[in-house]
């Protein structure tokens, strides 16, 4: 390990502290600069122990593409519930679900979980002790609980598991 990478375990995060510590102080005179640079070095080194190493985003274009389809059932999942809320109450069939996953690493369970949840009519409620159970909450549940797991994991754990290759 060479001297830069001891003193700046997170380069990014020392930088952009930096920036922040002048833009909150408004100013650039030399005693914030010297004192920014010492904060951005000292914070990342402190919080260095604390880190928890995560997988890597193997497949990035997949991940890009991944956004802009969980932001295009985002919108239509909007449109779908808001139909859903201003008619009768009494169509609403909310459920709780327990979705058993593949995925067994934090992070990607982490980003299936905000997936589900950022899709309206839909919250992920928890994630089982052993990290083999995702339990969603549903605002209208089908007869079959099934159609809601196969969504689940055909349409987001599938390209999850391929954008980490986990």
């Amino acid at each position: 390990m060479n001297v830069f990478s001891r003193l700046f375990p997170m380069p990014l995060h020392s930088i952009l502290l930096l920036i922040v510590w002048l833009m909150l102080n408004n100013t650039l005179s030399v005693g914030h600069i010297l004192l920014g640079s010492v904060l951005a070095i000292v914070i990342p080194l402190l919080c260095e122990p604390l880190r928890v190493p995560q997988l890597k985003i193997k497949k990035p274009f997949k991940a890009i593409s991944y956004i802009f389809f969980v932001l295009k059932d985002v919108a239509v999942a909007n449109i779908e519930v808001a139909f859903l809320v201003m008619g009768p109450m009494r169509r609403i069939k909310p459920g709780l679900v327990a979705v058993p996953l593949d995925l067994s690493d934090a992070f990607p369970i982490t980003v299936l979980a905000s997936s589900v949840t950022m899709t309206p009519g839909t919250v992920s409620a928890e994630v089982s002790a052993d990290k083999h159970w995702l339990y969603v909450h549903v605002l209208n549940m089908p007869e079959d609980e099934q159609e809601v797991i196969d969504l689940i994991k055909q349409r987001y754990e599938s390209r999850v598991k391929e954008i980490f290759e986990c």
